[in-house]
């Protein structure tokens, strides 16, 4: 284990503690060649980011049937890298569930990847009316097979999760435990709200910050023309209309703008860690400045980007 820059925190009470930075699989390691994709692991680890997001992109909007996943994979094994030293975060689909079953989509997604089994997992892409009480239950058989430790959810309605989490009593078994959110500089709401603020202050969930640059925008002020999530609200021009002053502000940190917006989500009390891109190992770097800079400055990084928080009252009941 690293020695640590930033206290690690669970994902969920009694659990075990979790790098701060996590790597994302969105069109991550299909952008840069093999030996540095196991260079990227390999200090990942060393620099406190040794939490993996690993998802197969095949159906809804993200049918993509990309090779991310199969790359990670190949990459983490070249690596040498212990699997005691890592914790890898797998997903679960909602598109064509359950007519695709969790089992057979978390079992394609192991076999791929070629690992044994995900530490934890996240619950996404929405639909609107899910059926609770069997998602519940097909998540937990999961759980009692070992093939995953835990479960989240990603940007789902907060009475949603509010239900979920009741069913999660009413059946004695395990609810979601973290909340997969879009969260950063500009869009708070939905993690600062209350919407899911109340499930953060009282303990219920941690946050996993998650798309915390808006598709890189928030990161190098360009509109990237790669693919990137949702424009939840409509409000993307704005938000890129604020990197001036997220740049200015990076500088008097002596930080890059990315470095800043992950210092930003860590600040957050609720943040268990911020998940991102990288696919360079010199961008990894220059992004473990956050941890440093939340740990001795946090207060005064949030008191600094106060007038750029760009999504104040947009969707804030948690309707994504």
């Amino acid at each position: 284990m690293p020695d640590p820059t930033y206290p690690r925190t669970p994902l969920f009470s009694g659990g075990a503690p979790v790098p701060p930075l996590a790597l994302g699989s969105w069109n991550t390691w299909d952008r840069m060649e093999r030996d540095e994709a196991v260079t990227l692991i390999r200090r990942a680890v060393e620099l406190d980011a040794g939490f993996f997001d690993v998802a197969y992109y095949n159906m809804g909007p993200h049918a993509e049937n990309s090779r991310t996943d199969i790359l990670f994979g190949e990459a983490l094994r070249a690596s040498g890298v212990d699997r005691a030293d890592i914790v890898l975060c797998g997903k679960l689909w909602l598109w064509d569930w359950p007519n695709q079953g969790f089992r057979a989509q978390l079992v394609e997604s192991l076999q791929r990847a070629g690992l044994d089994r995900f530490d934890t997992l996240v619950v996404g892409d929405y639909l609107d009316s899910p059926d609770l009480p069997r998602l519940v239950a097909d998540v937990n058989a999961l759980i009692d097979e070992g093939l995953v430790g835990s479960w989240g959810i990603n940007n789902w309605r907060i009475e949603h999760t509010r239900q979920a989490l009741a069913e999660s009593e009413a059946q004695g078994v395990a609810g979601p435990v973290f909340a997969q959110l879009k969260y950063g500089i500009a869009r708070r709401s939905m993690a600062e709200g209350d919407a899911y603020g109340p499930l953060f202050a009282d303990g219920t969930l941690t946050l996993q910050a998650s798309d915390v640059f808006e598709g890189g925008i928030l990161a190098t002020g360009r509109m990237p023309e790669r693919k990137i999530g949702a424009d939840v609200g409509g409000i993307r021009e704005r938000i890129a209309a604020v990197y001036p002053e997220v740049a200015r502000v990076a500088e008097g940190f002596g930080v890059t703008p990315a470095a800043l917006g992950i210092a930003f989500c860590l600040s957050n009390p609720a943040t268990a860690n911020v998940l991102f891109g990288a696919s360079r190992v010199a961008q990894l770097e220059l992004n473990h400045a956050a941890l440093a800079l939340a740990r001795d400055h946090g207060d005064e990084v949030r008191t600094a980007l106060a007038d750029c928080w760009v999504d104040r009252g947009v969707r804030a009941d948690g309707a994504w």
